[in-house]
């Protein structure tokens, strides 16, 4: 038997990168599935839909901006009536915005920064724990600079720090209700938030037009293991596993999928 079941997830961010890699690796297991994202992403979350589809379970796809609470609920509302129930979120919807020392960042670029990382997952959290019957599991997408201070990066860690904080307080709030609250914490991964010419160029500052390779070489020498980034699905291997009955009592816990880049001294 496949390890989800019957089971219904939510999943933000789905239209693409670890969002549609956690439907994807979900639904292999048996997940019906939940995916969401933004109106403008509305093609690219119905090629998710599909791609769930494809291995012939339930998938059904709603629009909304995590940042508008309203929006949100309703939308989960109409989403978990169409599948039955819910069992699983995944709150992995985030952005990382222009790079650069704290005290040089645009308000609205920290703002932002804050308002999806963090209050999405909280707004998320918010809409579909109401609608939990038999316990569940929430899994919050943080990030290595959850745990470890990223220079450059001061709007992006303080968002995925505050997100541990939050994944706690909700494993202590929710665990009687036999809700488990977990967080997962990738590195570097292989997805267009860091392939762009932009990442490429905070890593590289020295080189002109750097590449991909130029980009990896650096990467790779941050990590343990010589690789430059994980791939979406050792991501989502984490997932589905707070999500199903094999972390069962598992809850508050953090789950670091990085190569090694948080232990490397």
């Amino acid at each position: 038997m496949r390890r989800l079941e019957g089971q219904r997830v939510l999943v933000t961010g789905a239209a693409g990168g670890m969002g549609r890699a956690h439907c994807i690796r979900l639904a292999q297991e048996g997940a019906s599935v939940i995916a969401l994202d933004v109106a403008e992403a509305a093609s690219a979350l119905e090629e998710t839909a599909q791609a769930v589809r494809e291995l012939g379970v339930v998938a059904v796809t709603g629009s909304a901006d995590i940042r508008d609470f309203d929006t949100l609920a309703e939308v989960v509302a109409d989403c978990v009536k169409t599948v039955g129930g819910l069992d699983v979120v995944v709150a992995n919807a985030g952005v990382y915005d222009t790079p650069g020392p704290v005290w040089t960042i645009d308000p609205a670029i920290w703002n932002r920064s804050l308002d999806v990382n963090l209050t999405g997952a909280w707004h998320t959290v918010k809409a579909c724990v109401p609608h939990f019957r038999d316990g569940g599991s929430v899994i919050l997408v943080s990030s290595t600079a959850g745990i470890k201070g990223i220079a450059g990066a001061g709007h992006y860690s303080a968002a995925k720090h505050a997100v541990v904080g939050l994944s706690r307080t909700l494993a202590n709030e929710l665990g009687a209700q036999s809700i488990r609250v977990n967080s997962v914490h990738p590195g570097s991964v292989r997805t267009p938030m860091i392939i762009n010419e932009k990442v490429f160029a905070n890593l590289c500052p020295g080189i002109e037009n750097p590449t991909e390779a130029d980009a990896a070489a650096v990467l790779s020498a941050r990590n343990l293991l010589p690789v430059p980034w994980v791939d979406p699905v050792d991501v989502s291997n984490a997932v589905l596993f707070l999500a199903s009955s094999e972390s069962r009592y598992m809850t508050g816990c953090q789950l670091v999928i990085d190569a090694g880049l948080t232990q490397k001294v």
